[in-house]
């Protein structure tokens, strides 16, 4: 059997990336044979690199020919429908595009080619049905929870998410903003771990916060290895993130997080997360029992000072957490990939 898959945005080897090579990853376990098309042959030993799988059955081509000759296609949209050309095909929806002219008839008879749509979660779905009158499921992605364990604590804050402004701003900015007034109120003894690849969309942006942290205790690691980040995650007490802040979901749902993978690495790594309320966030934290939402700068100060205070809620919070981040696991998604194949 042969598999085909195309991303356009390997190159970025953020979430999305990691869904979709995992897809490409269970698929040469269970006896495919896969091609991903990319015109850099360097981007397997990237992406293995970067996601630690093995993608030794995973062929890089420069064309899949939209599935012709395949079995099975999975193809990542870039907001356009392809007319997909394989024996059974699945496109694969990771941004809430809106405004795209998604409800024509011309896309209408291309889905009649295309067996399963799918979103990385209910947040990209809500958006996705609405804009190609469609009816896509949810697939939320492959989390490694098995990979990340809790280390010996340290006061520590992390954030990890790419440093690139390009499409979804991660809002560091924000985030050395907040640490800076935590600091300031006498948290002295506190670290804050900004963790992110630079492939793609860093430059100037990835100065500017390199400028602003100056003076304080803020480490930015740029494209760590996996044993790095690892170990930085499972230090921290609390995972913070402010993707999407200032941002209307509703006006704007592409750039807010629309899942939120590192979150949930975190949680299993018995790190609390507080993150902002909006988008995908609202499916991985529930506020209050597995972490915290919030919508102010004095919110996510206020919220963490409280947990700072209450050992007792911390320990429960941290409990929950990690029962919560396991809906995740990669194991689950493995085998909902299978139930649609």
């Amino acid at each position: 059997m042969k598999a085909a898959i195309y991303n356009p945005y390997w190159d970025t080897l953020g979430g999305g990336e990691r869904y979709t090579i995992s897809v490409a990853e269970i698929l040469s376990r269970n006896g495919y044979t896969v091609d991903i098309e990319w015109q850099d042959k360097d981007i397997k030993q990237q992406l293995e690199n970067r996601f630690r799988l093995n993608l030794a059955n995973v062929n890089i081509v420069d064309s899949v020919s939209r599935g012709d000759g395949y079995d099975l296609c999975f193809w990542v949209s870039d907001g356009s429908i392809p007319t997909l050309k394989s024996r059974k095909n699945l496109l694969h929806f990771q941004f809430p595009f809106k405004g795209v002219n998604g409800n024509t008839l011309i896309n209408k008879m291309k889905f009649f080619r295309i067996n399963k749509v799918i979103c990385n979660s209910n947040f990209t779905k809500d958006i996705v049905d609405q804009e190609y009158g469609i009816n896509s499921i949810v697939l939320y992605p492959p989390v490694q929870t098995d990979k990340f364990k809790p280390l010996k604590k340290e006061n520590q804050i992390v954030y990890v998410g790419r440093f690139s402004e390009l499409t979804q701003s991660k809002r560091q900015d924000t985030l050395i903003e907040a640490f800076k007034k935590f600091h300031d109120m006498g948290h002295t003894d506190w670290k804050l771990f900004l963790v992110g690849g630079v492939e793609v969309g860093a430059g100037d942006f990835l100065e500017k916060l390199k400028q602003s942290a100056k003076t304080y205790p803020i480490k930015i690691v740029e494209s760590p290895s996996f044993k790095d980040l690892k170990e930085i995650v499972g230090q921290s007490k609390f995972f913070w993130s402010a993707a999407g802040f200032g941002v209307d979901e509703h006006r704007e749902p592409t750039k807010v997080e629309h899942f939120g993978m590192t979150v949930v690495e975190a949680m299993a790594a018995n790190v609390v997360p507080f993150v902002f309320n909006a988008g995908g966030h609202k499916e991985t934290v529930a506020d209050g029992q597995s972490g915290y939402l919030w919508n102010t700068i004095e919110e996510l100060i206020d919220k963490t000072n409280m947990i700072i205070a209450d050992t007792k809620k911390y320990r429960q919070i941290v409990k929950t957490a990690k029962l919560e981040s396991e809906k995740f696991s990669y194991e689950r998604f493995e085998k909902e990939l299978a139930a649609l194949l």
